[in-house]
């Protein structure tokens, strides 16, 4: 077979399974609205939990950053890409998370990926949560380690993996709150198993950072654990991108001198370094505490409200609410539909959730009014009827 066949036969393998990803270009994509071929739709995809990629002093501390900084960082940290800016929102992360450390990296997916290929050796074994997000298994994959999965935030089975001998060190990795199920994971319990062991635990809280536990500071927080390794990205709460790793002094030092991801990448902006301290600023302050409570309530009313619909509603309570359809086809179509009543929804399909789970992927934010949950789930009903 050669190189077009084998491309043209995977794509033609992706279509026939209604598995076939496009992107779509945008006028608007975050915040309340998101506006496409000039139609606006209550926006019920972003990520933007908290509402602070449209937040005032967010955008105007980027605009202070690029006029202080330049728009780019011009190298790797190791070389003239570090910055006062990183310095500082450094400091400012480690101490607000309760860590001696924290690296900034240009991504959560290259912070998974760069931390595992750093630590892990041939002798060594990782034990992650099945549901995992792609970029910890695929990491955990592709390393020299061995990898086994134990049952999705069952620790008992956690227990029992992690109890078999291994010869070198071993990992635990989980997500805090899942991305496609949006349920939390039992981290006291994960964290037990991990120490009975001689384990390190590895959380990766993308959608748990800025959204739980006091001050947003995350599930890990929330559920009184202190990982080796706490992941923490700026692409969802925080509104903008990038991602740090929480750690230890010698553990910061060790992943500065062999963590690849870090060392030959240009670092983000120190514009965008400024504009995430003006974030933190408000997710730690009492207006935080507001926008989480009026999230809180946005999905307490869309739970109750989504009760009899004929479609399995996972136990999340987070921002991320799925409702799983079953199959591809029914999926998109029942996507395409609410588009047409006015809500951007977007439907995930196999290989990113397990065969026969497509669902529809809902994200609630602080942004949103009772208003725009109430024609939400009018719209969802109307379809069932």
């Amino acid at each position: 077979m050669s190189w077009q066949q084998r491309i043209d036969s995977a794509l033609a393998q992706r279509r026939e399974a209604d598995a076939f990803r496009r992107r779509v270009p945008l006028a608007q994509g975050v915040g309340r609205w998101l506006e496409y071929e000039g139609q606006r739709y209550r926006n019920f995809s972003s990520n933007d939990y908290l509402g602070m990629s449209q937040h005032p002093n967010v955008i105007r501390a980027w605009q202070q950053g690029a006029e202080q900084y330049g728009t780019g960082s011009g190298g790797s940290g190791h070389v003239t890409g570090f910055s006062h800016a990183h310095r500082d929102l450094e400091k400012e992360l480690a101490q607000w998370l309760g860590y001696p450390r924290a690296l900034l990296f240009i991504s959560g997916f290259a912070a998974n990926q760069a931390v595992i290929a750093a630590l892990m050796s041939e002798k060594d074994r990782i034990v992650a949560d099945r549901l995992s997000h792609a970029s910890l298994l695929e990491a955990a994959a592709l390393s020299p380690a061995a990898l086994r999965r134990y049952q999705h935030n069952d620790s008992q089975h956690l227990a029992r993996l992690l109890s078999s001998a291994v010869e070198g060190q071993q990992m635990v990795v989980t997500e805090g709150v899942f991305s496609m199920d949006g349920d939390s994971a039992p981290l006291t319990n994960v964290a037990e198993a991990t120490t009975q062991a001689g384990a390190w635990l590895m959380v990766d809280d993308a959608h748990g950072i800025g959204v739980k536990g006091e001050q947003g500071r995350g599930s890990c927080w929330q559920q009184g654990v202190r990982p080796e390794l706490l992941v923490v990205t700026f692409g969802k709460a925080f509104g903008l991108s990038g991602a740090a790793v929480l750690c230890s002094d010698s553990l910061a030092d060790y992943l500065l001198q062999f963590a690849r991801h870090l060392i030959y990448s240009t670092s983000m902006p120190p514009a965008q370094a400024v504009a995430l301290r003006a974030s933190l600023e408000v997710i730690r302050s009492g207006e935080g505490d507001e926008r989480r409570e009026v999230l809180a309530q946005h999905i307490a009313h869309f739970r109750a409200g989504a009760q009899g619909l004929d479609y399995q509603l996972t136990p999340s309570e987070s921002a991320i609410q799925p409702l799983i359809v079953g199959e591809n086809a029914r999926t998109l179509e029942l996507a395409k539909t609410l588009r047409e009543k006015g809500c951007w929804v977007t439907a995930i399909r196999p290989p990113t959730v397990p065969t026969g789970t497509a669902r529809l992927r809902l994200t609630l934010t602080a942004a949103h009014t009772r208003e725009d949950i109430d024609t939400l789930l009018e719209v969802l009903h109307g379809v069932r009827e």
